[in-house]
């Protein structure tokens, strides 16, 4: 049994998770503040929340720097943290995979749990961080071996798993170049916002829409934009894609191999701005390291079309998930053989 704990902030997270559980050759728990998504492959354990109440009660939620999120005699915090230690004791997981939260790869390590974390790009020299890329067995990181994140120690490097990027989307297939070719049609642009961060207002939107004659905007996401629960559809159809930097958003981008121009946006730790750079370092897409100014939407778009989205296979081979799910089995393997 492996256990697999899905952060509830936006939605990569589950994403990743549905996509390695399906590829796993043992039993998958979820264990969340989110509902079960469709389709999960297995038990899903439902956590209180941690974050809820009045801030102004929730104390120093670090411990003195040395943790990312505890609130003082929070009821829920101390809900979720009992709930997933009875499912510890009762269940004996082989493994617990977290991604993403410091506090539960903790609390599994010290119940005797061998842990691995998702790893994200950014400054992660922090203490709570180092803590847990070190107690961890297994560090799976989301991008290619090629690109790997500047800075980390030779014994993080030493058990960090390179899946390449990987989304729910991986095995479909793009729609050929040849559909796309018209160049006296208007073109398509697709803004990509998605749900775990809102940097970009309306007005600048329409600005942009404005200042690029001959492009169509469709926005999916964001505070005016509509939600589809199958963007495949939009991404194919889009000639350029208009995206943060996050982890899911790019997966799916490059699944459907899109030109595109990425503006990374305001994260903690930096993690979208590594992203950036990296996506940069290897000509992936067009990368603004802010929104850019109505008057060069036109060029970088027109930029970005001409580069093409081939180059997206080095970022994202289409076996990512099954590579996660290999190495976890790997490590319940090893232990089962220990």
């Amino acid at each position: 049994m492996i256990g697999y704990y899905v952060h509830h902030h936006g939605s990569g997270h589950l994403h990743r998770a549905r996509s390695i559980a399906a590829h796993s050759p043992f039993p998958v728990t979820g264990l969340s503040s989110l509902p079960a998504p469709q389709g999960w492959p297995g038990p899903w354990v439902s956590l209180p929340r941690d974050d809820d109440g009045d801030p102004a009660t929730f104390g120093d939620v670090t411990a003195g720097g040395r943790l990312h999120w505890a609130p003082v005699l929070h009821a829920g915090l101390r809900g979720r943290m009992a709930r997933i230690a009875e499912w510890v004791a009762a269940t004996s997981p082989a493994l617990l995979v977290s991604d993403v939260s410091v506090e539960v790869a903790l609390l599994a390590r010290l119940l005797g749990t061998p842990t691995a974390v998702a790893a994200m790009r950014g400054e992660r020299g922090d203490a709570p961080h180092r803590t847990a890329y070190d107690l961890a067995e297994l560090l799976l990181a989301p991008w290619p071996s090629t690109l790997p994140e500047p800075g980390w120690p030779r014994h993080w490097r030493a058990k960090t798993v390179h899946t390449g990027a990987f989304s729910r989307f991986d095995g479909r297939s793009p729609a050929p170049p040849e559909a796309r070719a018209d160049r006296t049609r208007t073109r398509r642009v697709l803004l990509l916002m998605g749900s775990g961060g809102r940097d970009v207002s309306a007005a600048e939107i329409a600005a942009a829409r404005a200042a690029s004659p001959g492009w169509r905007w469709t926005t999916l996401g964001g505070p005016d934009g509509r939600w589809e629960a199958d963007p495949w559809p939009a991404l194919c159809a889009a000639d350029v894609v208009v995206t943060h930097a996050g982890q899911n958003a790019l997966a799916e981008c490059a699944a459907a191999r899109r030109p595109a121009v990425v503006v990374p946006q305001e994260r903690p730790f930096g993690e979208q701005a590594a992203t950036g750079r990296a996506l940069a370092r290897d000509r992936l897409a067009v990368v603004a390291t802010r929104w850019p100014d109505a008057a060069d939407w036109a060029a970088l778009l027109e930029q970005a079309y001409a580069r093409g989205g081939d180059r997206w296979s080095r970022w994202a081979p289409g076996d990512g998930a099954a590579r996660a799910a290999r190495a976890l089995a790997d490590v319940v393997r090893r232990r089962e053989t220990a």
